[in-house]
């Protein structure tokens, strides 16, 4: 099988701080998962001054089937598709 190259946009939002930008990244991210080329289980966030270090959005563990963990990263209990309340 022949991989394709793969191309990611990298489209920066700033917030005022580290929780600010995970809740606006959930909220891009969820909205982004309409497009079938988005994969919102990638989502990061990062110091403008120290991009390299990258906080995760979402759990990003794989379910049954391929799809992702809609979870915040560091949830407890099982993985889900769906927000738990």
């Amino acid at each position: 099988m022949v991989e394709r190259e793969r191309f990611v946009i990298h489209l920066p939002v700033a917030a005022g701080d580290l929780v600010g930008a995970v809740r606006l990244a959930r909220v891009v991210a969820r909205w982004a998962s309409l497009l079938p080329s988005a994969d919102p289980g990638e989502t990061t966030v990062s110091a403008e001054d120290d991009q390299g270090v990258r906080h995760r959005v979402f759990c990003d563990l794989r379910l049954a089937g391929g799809r992702r963990c809609l979870l915040r990263a560091d949830h407890d209990g099982p993985c889900a598709r769906r927000l738990t309340r």
